[in-house]
């Protein structure tokens, strides 16, 4: 399919012209841009071409939403007339950071460390969701599970666990090769850092609260507790950070034809050093307050927890702010087993799915059908952004009804307890990732999710008049 150069040469135009794009890039449905002054941007002229689906901003960055596929052919274009090097993400999120404040810096930060983990992460909780329906009791049979019943199938279903825990038993690794990546040091000293927190010779982590004896070493005089710290969070982020600050001051004042011989094995015995004597000791504490502090609130008052983070979710992807609870939800899945956070996500990303279809029916321009058709599917397999920032948020009501059908449901869930042993792909898919013994709750969360939006949603649209 050929690209329609005008609609190109429009885009460009409303988004200020070529001399307002500091650096550009795509992802798989939208163009990325950091702009000079984004105040520059005519989004009303914008999303009235027919190539546009959408546009936000997050991060510092402008993205317009184009579509799979379409969406490189656009950009090739845009390249093509504006004269602007073909750019990275980094590059692009490199120019974006001086729009952000200290705040969105650090959300930022955790983003860029956390994102790249992502398919490792979801792939565990996909493979976690079939090894549920393997072993579940009474989801075929009642009182015995599958492979109980077939026991030909235990071997099968025990080597699929094996794979998806993969990525749980060694998470520091995954973190510390992306958090030291981030933060300008060698990826490969990151995965031995998180390698080294969860070596077998340490006192596992999880059997921690259950020892008799905690075994040590004497430094000196100095007991240090050798402790592994598998499913944790905070102790490789700030372990990997101080790893690559050392590498980067060392790689500074070290001849070249020394680095080789010194700059990685001292940034890693004074970095391996400082993390089991303090850096870990230290935010295993912190991360077990964190986790504590959660779980009481939602213990305390799971309705009114769920109603706020079921119904906060939503506005929290438009700030990014959503990034930050990645690592409360892998620390609460390392700490406890479990996360009631992300089933909310799940039945969020419906519950804008839902708006948007009902959208289509109030609609009466062919395009903004379509798109709404489109996104509610791209949302129902938990891709939200077309659907909240191409159909929802143009039509506050629908986002409104949106969030009020994600916050009741996600009371009802934590009012039930609902929780999964893994973080999955939201959405419909979403239920293969809870503990069976909580599917029914969920289910129902999602009737609620695919209700009360869709009801809401075409009461408040019936009221207005001119919707396109």
């Amino acid at each position: 399919m050929s690209i329609d150069k005008k609609q190109v040469s429009a885009i460009i135009d409303a988004i200020g012209g070529k001399e307002n794009i500091a650096a550009a890039t795509h992802c798989v449905t939208r163009l990325r841009f950091a702009l000079v002054d984004e105040e520059s941007v005519n989004k009303e002229a914008l999303e009235m071409i027919d190539l546009v689906k959408g546009s936000f901003s997050t991060n510092g960055q402008f993205q317009v939403v184009i579509g799979q596929g379409t969406v490189d052919k656009v950009y090739k274009e845009i390249v093509q007339q504006t004269g602007v090097g073909e750019a990275s993400k980094d590059d692009v999120k490199k120019a974006s950071e001086k729009n952000l404040n200290p705040l969105q810096r650090a959300i930022k930060t955790l983003a860029d460390i956390f994102i790249p983990i992502l398919p490792a992460i979801v792939t565990a909780g996909l493979l976690m969701g079939i090894n549920n329906i393997l072993t579940g009791s009474g989801i075929f049979y009642d009182e015995q599970s599958l492979v109980q019943v077939y026991p030909q199938w235990a071997d099968f279903a025990s080597i699929i666990n094996l794979i998806a825990n993969t990525s749980f038993v060694f998470l520091p690794g995954l973190i510390g090769w992306s958090a030291v990546n981030r933060f300008g040091g060698s990826p490969l000293l990151g995965i031995v850092l998180g390698l080294m927190l969860v070596h077998p010779d340490l006192l596992n982590a999880w059997g921690y609260g259950a020892a008799e004896e905690v075994p040590t070493w004497n430094l000196f005089g100095l007991d240090v507790q050798k402790v592994g710290y598998q499913g944790q969070v905070l102790p490789v982020l700030l372990a990997s950070f101080v790893l690559a600050k050392i590498e980067i001051f060392l790689r500074k004042r070290i001849p070249d034809a020394f680095q080789l011989l010194l700059v990685a094995p001292i940034t890693l015995l004074v970095t391996g050093f400082v993390s089991f004597i303090a850096i870990g000791p230290i935010t295993f504490a912190i991360g077990n307050m964190i986790t504590a502090a959660v779980v009481g609130i939602f213990e305390v008052a799971p309705i009114l927890g769920g109603l706020i983070y079921g119904g906060l979710y939503a506005p929290l992807v438009i700030t990014g702010m959503h990034h930050t609870f990645l690592a409360v939800d892998l620390q609460l899945i390392g700490s406890t087993g479990g996360t009631f956070l992300w089933p909310m996500v799940a039945l969020s990303n419906i519950a804008q799915g839902t708006a948007a279809l009902a959208m289509m029916f109030l609609l009466k321009d062919e395009k903004l059908k379509s798109l709404s058709f489109t996104s509610a599917v791209s949302a129902y397999l938990g891709i939200t952004e077309p659907a909240m920032f191409g159909v929802n948020l143009r039509y506050r009501f629908a986002f409104i009804s949106a969030v009020i059908g994600s916050a009741l449901a996600g009371a009802f869930i934590s009012m039930q307890a609902v929780k999964a042993p893994s973080i999955g792909v939201g959405g419909l898919p979403g239920f293969l990732s809870i503990f069976p013994e909580n599917w029914v709750s969920f289910f129902i969360g999602m009737g609620i999710v695919l209700i009360v939006p869709f009801v809401l949603t075409m009461i408040l649209g019936k009221m207005r008049k001119n919707l396109n």
